[in-house]
C-alpha cells in the first residue's frame, strides 16, 4: 500500500515520497516537512478557518499513524494591514494586539484537540529571512523600487501561474499592487517590502525602512525553518491565488530550487448551504458554537466528515447527527467496559480488528479519504456490537477492540476526547446510587429529577441488564 495525494501543482494523484527519493521502508524516510498557512491574528478565527486547521491536524496524525516522522510548521501572521489597523484602533502596540489573538487561537486549537506542531513562527520574528530573499532577488534583477516600496516583477519570472493556472496573457506587466489581499482578477507585481506610513510599525533594513508584504512572510518562514524544498504546503483553496502563487515565484526565483513538492488545498466550508457571511447571519467562530451548547468534540467530528477537496456544508442538523454518531461510539465503549467475564481469545475478534485497520488504511491512503475512513470505522462498530449481542466477546477480546479504538483515535482525535472540564466521578456515582435507591422505593419523581440533573451536567445514564452505566454527552 502507498499513500497517494492529489497535488494542486500537477493536478494529479501522486504517490507520496518525502524528500523526493523513494525508500524501501517508511521508517527510512526523513521527517516529512510540512508548512501550513496559519491565522492572521487580528480577530477570532471562524469555523471555515477551523475546517482547514482540523484537516492539517488529521494530515499530521495520519502520517504518523502510517509510520512517517513529521516536522510541521504553522505560522502566525502578526503584521499586515488588518493587525496594524486593529492595534491602532485599540491604541496598543502591534505585539500587544497580536499576542491577545494568538493566545485565543491556541486556546481554540486545544479545545478542538488539535495537536501542537513543531514550529509556530511569527512573521515579525522572521524579518532577517525576508531581507535575505529580497537580496537574492535583487542580485538577479527581479525587483524594482517605487515610492519607497519594493516590488517583484512578475514579467521576469516566466514560470509564474503554474499553481493557479494563470497564464502570461492574464498578466498586467508593471502594474503594482500594494494591498495584502486582492482578487482573482488582479494579476500584478506584488509588494515584497512596503514603505512605512504614519503610525505604522517599521523595520530599518538595507532596503530602507518599512514592513513586509504579506506574501513574502510565508516564504521567509519556510526558508528560515527548513532551509530548502519542503514536502507539503497546505492551506485553503482561497490561498491558491495570489498568495501561494506568489510564494512560489519569490522562493524559486531567489534560490533556484523547487519550493514545495506537494500542494494540498482544502475546499470552502458552507453554512446551511450558503457562503459564510456576517450579513447573512451565518458567520460563526468556534466560541459562538460553544455558547450555543455544542461540544468541541461534536464540532471536530463534523469538520472531518467530508473529503478535504469537497465543500463541507456545515449545518446545525449536521451537528446533531454528529452528536448521535459519537453516542454510538460511546455506547460501544460502555458495552466493552461492561464485559467482565474471562474467556479464551476469540480469533474472529482479533481478525476483524486487523481487517478493519487494513481497510481503513487502504481507504485513507487514497488521497487522504477520511470521510471513507469514517464509513469503514462505523462498519467495524456495527460488527463488534453484533458480536457483543451474540456473547462472542470475553474480557481479553474487549481489550483487543479497545486497543484498536485507541490506535485509530490517534488519527481521529474524537473517540477518547479530552474532557474540557474535569468530571467528578464520585459525585456522579453517588447520584446514580441515589437514583437507583429512589427507583426501588418507587420514588420515580426523584429518579427523574436525578436523571435530568445528570443530563444538565452532560452525563447520559443508561439502564442495562448489567446495571446502570453513564457516558459523557458528546
Amino acid at each position: 500500500m502507498a499513500l497517494k495525494i492529489f497535488n494542486t501543482l500537477t493536478r494529479r494523484l501522486e504517490t507520496f515520497i518525502p524528500g523526493g527519493v523513494p525508500k524501501e521502508r517508511i521508517e527510512d524516510y526523513p521527517p516529512v516537512t510540512i508548512y501550513s498557512c496559519g491565522p492572521t491574528v487580528y480577530s477570532y478565527a471562524h469555523i471555515g478557518n477551523f475546517r482547514t486547521f482540523v484537516f492539517n491536524d488529521f494530515l499530521r496524525r495520519y502520517l504518523k499513524f502510517r509510520g512517517f516522522k513529521v516536522n510541521h510548521a504553522m505560522n502566525i501572521t502578526d503584521v499586515d494591514d488588518k493587525t496594524i489597523a486593529g492595534a491602532l484602533k485599540e491604541g496598543i502596540t502591534l505585539r500587544e494586539y497580536t499576542d491577545k489573538y494568538t493566545h485565543i487561537f491556541f486556546q481554540d486549537l486545544k479545545t478542538l484537540n488539535i495537536e501542537p506542531v513543531e514550529h509556530n513562527p511569527r512573521a515579525t520574528e522572521s524579518i532577517d529571512a525576508m531581507i535575505d530573499i529580497i537580496a537574492h532577488l535583487d542580485k538577479k534583477g527581479l525587483i524594482y523600487k517605487k515610492d519607497g516600496s519594493i516590488y517583484f516583477s512578475i514579467a521576469k519570472f516566466h514560470r509564474y501561474g503554474r499553481l493557479s493556472n494563470v497564464t502570461s496573457m492574464d498578466m498586467k506587466a508593471g502594474a503594482r499592487y500594494d494591498a495584502d489581499e486582492y482578487s482573482k482578477e488582479d494579476v500584478r507585481d506584488f509588494a515584497l517590502w512596503k514603505a512605512p506610513k504614519d503610525n505604522e510599525p517599521y523595520w530599518d533594513t538595507p532596503f530602507g525602512k518599512g514592513r513586509p508584504g504579506w506574501h513574502i512572510e510565508c516564504s521567509a518562514m519556510v526558508r528560515k525553518i527548513f532551509g530548502t524544498t519542503i514536502d507539503i504546503h497546505t492551506g485553503g483553496v482561497d490561498l491558491i491565488f495570489p498568495h501561494h502563487e506568489n510564494e512560489i515565484a519569490q522562493s524559486e526565483a531567489a534560490y533556484d530550487e523547487p519550493f514545495v513538492r506537494y500542494w494540498i488545498h482544502v475546499e470552502h466550508l458552507l453554512v446551511e448551504g450558503s457562503k459564510m457571511s456576517k450579513s447573512l447571519g451565518n458567520f460563526f467562530t468556534l466560541r459562538d458554537l460553544l455558547d450555543k451548547g455544542y461540544s468541541p468534540r461534536t464540532i471536530r467530528y463534523l469538520l472531518l466528515t467530508a473529503h478535504y477537496r469537497k465543500q463541507l456544508n456545515f449545518t446545525f442538523d449536521g451537528l446533531n447527527q454528529a452528536a448521535q454518531a459519537l453516542l454510538r461510539i460511546d455506547n460501544l465503549i460502555a458495552r466493552l467496559n461492561d464485559i467482565k467475564h474471562d474467556a479464551p481469545v476469540n480469533n474472529q475478534v482479533a481478525d476483524r480488528c486487523t481487517a478493519f485497520v487494513t481497510a481503513f488504511t487502504e481507504t485513507v491512503d487514497d488521497d487522504l479519504n477520511i470521510a471513507g475512513g469514517i464509513g469503514v470505522f462505523f462498519d467495524f462498530v456495527h460488527d463488534i456490537n453484533t458480536m457483543i449481542d451474540a456473547g462472542a466477546l470475553g474480557r481479553p477480546d474487549a481489550a483487543i477492540v479497545m486497543d484498536t479504538l485507541e490506535k485509530i483515535d490517534t488519527v481521529f482525535g474524537f473517540i477518547f476526547f479530552p474532557e474540557v472540564t474535569p468530571i467528578n466521578k464520585e459525585e456522579i456515582e453517588a447520584l446514580i446510587e441515589e437514583r437507583n435507591k429512589a427507583r426501588k422505593e418507587k420514588n420515580f419523581a426523584r429518579a427523574d429529577e436525578i436523571r435530568k440533573l445528570l443530563l444538565d451536567k452532560g452525563i447520559i445514564i443508561q439502564d442495562t441488564r448489567e446495571g446502570t452505566r453513564w457516558i459523557v454527552k458528546s
